[in-house]
């Protein structure tokens, strides 16, 4: 029986959620559960959950206007309330069937732990399925106070619904699906963006045992084969004569001097508050330059996807999706479908940080090419090496600020100019109209233009070149870079007014008390102010970003031959009320390390338009031998809960480079630092 779209309880009472986000390794599964258990005053031994399957009509994401999707940590955002009605019709329901049952008063019914009582009278919802499947829906039940929370908000570790299933191997992530008959296909990418292949010695690659098609393709040179093996194996013996005449030949170095020349002119205006430029012209101004490097998402679970098409009937994919509506549309229109005959089955996903959704739907897209040139002959499971994934492009952009300011009097800023300069990820794309407003991709200056700071004169300009690189959202998007920019750039101007960093912030966020709130938590538990020797520092920052409110102290050790040790780093996170706080807690210490582990030595170069990183040993993650201690302090709140997947990340990055200049004096304003000699005497 299925009270709606978002419940089902069976006939053994166990309650099954309908999960309409991707889980890719965040938790949600288990906080969308937790929600409809509360609501239903379930027991949660009795919880299991499904992904929904691709129907924006039932599962749409509300932030996205409707389109089923998960990203920019909106998935706890725009459930709760949802849930909570679902959770409470459902309640509803076992307590008018259990009325009707015992010829009884609702208002004398309860439920606890899914035991649905009243008096001598007690039945487990299972008992109730059969009539309560005859009765009409209960209209517009209220959802619990919040002082009558019995999981919600309550800090039980281990409550994980994944944890079982993923330790003994029994969660299915796309490697796993098998399907009869079903062939593998590995594809190999133009050396340089932009390039397509000429020659290919297809002849030659067919005749190795177990190889089935040898594909030239615009996307690439596709091959497919029994298994994987033999498909690795003609991947090798590939020799492809690329066309790159119309491929992006830059490097890295190239675009910064282009990104540097752009900074002198004036871009789109992004927002402009008082006469920023009329200050800084009559003004002594403060100016820091600061530059960001392509990264890679990085995922241990490498880009893979499989489908089934029936030509003219449907198309069923099997992956871990994270835009169902974008990537059905993509794939209905290469198969000749409608978007609804597009059935795709979101399993687990090994991490994605943004790299399982596109603005081009890309890997969707290749398979749908791929089954089409194939004639839907089988079904076909895509698999990427690590080399195909690391060297694919999608990556977080180069990025360029060119930070100016002025001080007033005391100190304090009188003016602030921050020009940006990187790719746009939206314009071009079917998200354009939506994200892109008077030529400014809002990705590019979310954290910018927003600034909590009490700033008068204030003006923000973007310049956005076009570069063949594809570009995308990376965790935390344009959090990324301009927590970064704004949080080092006020250090510094609060070392040149001879201020306490915290203290500078402080007078500065009178009016924004949740900014405030974490600032001096994590003041507080990182025993801000105690005096350290030289060679040891201490740095902070505060950011806000999709709707939780983070600050991070980080001390760190810098040895006199410049080996940089972070020791410790205290979090507060304010991220409205806390529906899974162990989970909280991972999610922060995951960013944590994901965000070190970039600002340390993460980054993707070009050269000459080749990407020169493959793997790990070019693109080092953080080791687990480097993680530092780590306490969370989560602020206990009743405004909505905000999304947490993401906003670990931003103030790493600043908090690392500002404990830096305390320990050794030098400004770390360019990432990664491993590029940065910070040897001292």
């Amino acid at each position: 029986m299925a009270p709606n779209a978002f419940v089902r309880i069976g006939l053994d009472s166990i309650v099954t959620v309908i999960v309409k986000h991707l889980d890719k390794g965040q938790g949600i599964a288990t906080g969308l559960t937790t929600i409809i258990a509360d609501e239903l005053d379930a027991d949660w031994a009795q919880m299991r959950f499904e992904f929904a399957p691709s129907r924006a009509d039932l599962y749409g994401n509300l932030f996205f206007k409707g389109f089923m999707g998960t990203g920019a940590s909106t998935s706890m955002a725009n459930s709760f309330d949802q849930l909570r009605h679902a959770g409470a019709t459902a309640r509803a329901l076992m307590i008018a069937t259990a009325a009707k049952l015992w010829d009884i008063k609702s208002a004398d019914v309860t439920i606890n732990r899914g035991i649905v009582s009243c008096g001598s009278n007690r039945a487990s919802f299972g008992e109730l399925i059969a009539v309560a499947a005859t009765l009409a829906q209960p209209e517009k039940p209220q959802p619990k106070d919040p002082g009558q929370y019995r999981l919600i908000g309550v800090d039980r570790p281990g409550m994980r619904l994944d944890n079982v299933d993923k330790t003994t191997g029994k969660a299915l992530f796309t490697i796993d699906v098998m399907r009869e008959g079903m062939k593998l296909a590995m594809i190999t990418h133009a050396p340089k963006f932009g390039g397509v292949p000429k020659t290919v010695n297809i002849a030659e690659v067919k005749s190795i045992s177990g190889v089935l098609e040898v594909l030239a393709l615009p996307i690439g040179v596709v091959v497919v084969a029994d298994d994987t093996w033999s498909a690795i194996k003609a991947k090798r013996a590939l020799r492809i004569e690329w066309d790159l005449s119309e491929a992006e030949s830059r490097s890295s170095a190239d675009l910064l001097g282009t990104y540097r020349e752009l900074a002198s002119a004036q871009g789109d205006v992004a927002v402009r508050k008082g006469d920023a430029a009329g200050v800084l012209a009559s003004g002594k101004i403060i100016e820091a330059s600061f530059e960001y490097p392509y990264l890679a998402h990085a995922a241990m679970e490498p880009v893979n996807i499989t489908i089934q098409w029936t030509p003219g009937v449907r198309a069923d994919l099997w992956y871990g999706c994270q835009g169902q509506s974008a990537d059905a549309y993509a794939v209905s229109s290469i198969l000749g479908l409608r978007p609804d005959q597009v059935h795709i089955n979101t399993l687990w996903a090994g991490g994605s940080f943004g790299r399982r959704t596109t603005t081009g739907a890309d890997f969707a897209v290749e398979i749908a090419l791929i089954a089409k040139a194939t004639g839907g002959k089988w079904p076909l499971k895509l698999q990427y090496l690590r080399e195909d994934d690391m060297r694919g492009g999608w990556y977080r952009p180069l990025t360029y600020h060119r930070l100016r300011a002025v001080l007033a009097q005391d100190g304090t800023p009188l003016a602030w100019h921050d020009r940006i300069v990187t790719q746009s990820i939206n314009k071009g794309t079917a998200g354009e109209a939506l994200l892109v407003q008077n030529g400014i991709d809002s990705m590019t200056v979310e954290g910018a233009v927003d600034l909590p700071y009490a700033i008068p004169h204030f003006l923000v300009d973007v310049s956005t070149p076009k570069v063949g690189v594809p570009v995308n959202w990376w965790r935390a998007v344009g959090h990324t870079h301009t927590a970064h920019s704004t949080e080092v750039f006020i250090d510094e101007l609060a070392a040149i007014a001879g201020k306490d960093p915290v203290e500078y912030r402080r007078a500065l966020l009178a009016d924004h008390p949740r900014h405030l709130g974490v600032l001096l938590l994590a003041a507080e538990k990182a025993s801000w102010g105690t005096p350290l020797p030289r060679g040891r520092g201490r740095g902070v920052a505060v950011h806000e970003s999709f709707g939780s409110y983070v600050a991070n102290v980080i001390d760190v050790t810098v040895e006199r031959d410049g080996t940089l040790r972070v020791d410790r780093v205290v979090c507060a996170v304010d991220p409205g009320l806390s529906v899974n706080p162990d989970i909280i807690r991972a999610q922060m210490e995951g960013g944590i390390g994901f965000a070190l582990g970039a600002a340390l030595r993460g980054e993707i170069l070009l050269k000459e338009g080749e990407v020169a990183q493959s793997n790990f040993d070019g693109f080092e993650p953080l080791r687990l031998s480097e993680m530092p201690k780590i306490d969370v302090h989560i602020i206990r709140s009743s405004d909505p809960p905000t999304g947490i997947g993401e906003c670990g990340v931003p103030c790493v990055s600043p908090a690392l480079s500002n404990a830096v200049f305390a320990a050794i004096g030098k400004r770390v304003r360019s990432l990664p630092l491993s590029n940065i000699d910070l040897r001292w005497s």
